[in-house]
């Protein structure tokens, strides 16, 4: 039996000329290139760039597996993927001056095309190859949140529908600065929604210090509280939001790819959902507020798909029960965060756990298995 076609639309790249931007900058997101041809530092969160820890140990190393898209294909190599939807990684654009918004936004969207083109027609070149034979790239766009107006976004998400390899936008949680539930997102929302243009939703900022122990707890711990915790938390409570400003009862056919697997939101939706029926505040119960007309149920099961970028079987059986099934579950690496810690060489535990959680969950079922890992995502972003 021939292997499964494999897609991962959970990958990131930054970049060169997004590297670059980040490397002409002095605050918070930057990169610093310590002396010595050591690995370059990006400090990408406010906690990170504390005076008290030298420069040259801030943030995180960034080596040629974030930007070289050589790297990264031969990441895919090793890990058995046909196909990567790759994206810009967080911050984005959301830190860029109004003024530069649009024109960093085409720039990097522009690269990301290119750098697709060229990979697909050196493994394709004459349009016949089947999916399997070479790796293949696809892309999310970054939009200009920054702007000083909506139209600057919504006409970047009508140009990245006509590029041949871009299949939507990525976007962080925080919107235009006020959340997801920010009425001034509308026209967004609807752009995306007239488009048909999958929105891939990925946390940042996390949750304050505070929700951890404040800096002593990152100075012991480093990014376990804040990644493992902070980040699945943003994305419930984002989405949550939305729910309930009732974004899914102005746009229903709005298509949202959430990180992580949702975060907690297939396992708590059943609990926001009873506290959305015994609010008072909304007016089914008496007060003034109209809440949300959907169901936490209905949404997940028709706007919201899920990456299975869990790191477990019980993970992975929320995230299914919620979704009403497998066909919008979507396997995904998270790459080119968190390494192996030894050998470059060796494969990532980050990437092969996922695969043995999926071959786990689904072991009895090799269609639900082969749709997972790729032909989900084959279908739903059209990946010819």
């Amino acid at each position: 039996m021939a292997p499964p076609f494999i897609v991962d639309i959970h990958t990131h790249v930054y970049p060169p000329s997004y590297m670059n931007m980040l490397r002409s900058r002095k605050t918070v997101p930057y990169i610093h290139d310590p002396p010595s041809n050591a690995t370059p530092r990006l400090i990408i969160l406010a906690s990170d760039d504390d005076p008290s820890i030298p420069l040259d140990q801030r943030g995180r190393p960034v080596d040629s597996s974030y930007s070289d898209i050589n790297a990264k294909l031969s990441f895919m190599r090793q890990h058995g993927i046909n196909s990567s939807v790759i994206s810009l990684a967080n911050p984005w654009l959301d830190f860029l001056e109004p003024e530069e918004a649009q024109v960093w936004a085409e720039r990097i969207n522009n690269d990301l095309e290119a750098t697709c083109a060229r990979v697909n027609q050196a493994a394709d070149p004459t349009g016949t190859s089947a999916l399997h034979d070479k790796e293949t790239l696809f892309a999310f766009g970054a939009l200009p949140l920054s702007a000083p107006s909506p139209d600057v976004v919504v006409n970047e998400i009508k140009r990245l529908k006509i590029l041949p390899h871009l299949r939507g936008v990525i976007m962080g949680t925080s919107g235009l600065g006020k959340g997801l539930d920010d009425a001034r997102l509308d026209p967004i929302w609807a752009a995306l929604q007239e488009t048909g243009s999958m929105l891939f939703l990925h946390p940042h900022y996390g949750l304050p210090d505070e929700a951890f122990g404040g800096s002593d707890a990152t100075n012991r711990y480093g990014h376990v509280l804040p990644l493992a915790l902070g980040f699945p938390l943003e994305t419930t409570i984002a989405v949550t939001r939305m729910l309930l400003s009732g974004v899914f009862d102005r746009f229903p056919q709005l298509q949202i790819l959430l990180a992580h697997s949702g975060g907690t939101l297939p396992f708590l939706a059943g609990r926001i959902e009873s506290c959305i029926l015994h609010e008072r505040k909304f007016v089914a119960n008496g007060g003034d507020v109209p809440g949300p007309q959907r169901s936490v149920w209905d949404i997940l099961k028709t706007n919201i798909y899920l990456d299975a970028v869990v790191y477990s079987t019980a993970g992975l059986n929320a995230a299914v029960t919620a979704s009403g099934g497998t066909d919008r579950l979507l396997f995904g690496t998270d790459h080119p965060f968190f390494p192996p810690l030894e050998s470059k060489d060796e494969k990532w535990a980050s990437v092969t756990t996922n695969y043995k959680a999926i071959h786990a969950a689904f072991d009895t079922d090799n269609d639900a298995v082969t749709a997972v890992l790729g032909g989900n995502a084959a279908r739903i972003l059209n990946l010819k």
